[in-house]
């Protein structure tokens, strides 16, 4: 694969993920209680949750911090995951997801394949 189409892969991932996880933080934004207290939270700690979404995303997005926030989103893809087990719900999208994630981390930012993968 030629490095540009490589390029524009990592970045068509990306642009996926950033839909993916600016719709998962706005349906925070926007939740209403009783959904809310399935999960055992405040509105307002539910609130700062999708900010902090939001945020990761935004790092993850610029490509001067998008190692800072490729590891911020697996963490919070992490906590998600452990969410979904406490509360008996699927996990598969969000397994998912972090695949994806990791994926395109590895795609955007060869030094994840550098000092995580083994070398020949």
């Amino acid at each position: 694969m030629s490095q540009k189409a490589i390029k524009i892969t990592g970045w068509v991932l990306t642009i996926l993920l950033a839909l993916l996880f600016t719709k998962s933080a706005f349906m925070k934004f926007t939740q209403t209680g009783t959904e809310i207290i399935a999960y055992g939270m405040s509105a307002t700690t539910f609130m700062y949750v999708g900010f902090i979404e939001l945020f990761c995303l935004i790092l993850f997005i610029i490509p001067r911090t998008g190692v800072l926030g490729t590891l911020l989103l697996v963490a919070y893809m992490g906590g998600a995951i452990v969410t979904h087990l406490e509360h008996h719900e699927p996990i598969v999208i969000a397994v998912i997801i972090q695949i994806i994630l990791w994926i395109t981390a590895f795609i955007r930012f060869p030094e994840f394949t550098q000092r995580l993968l083994p070398k020949n």
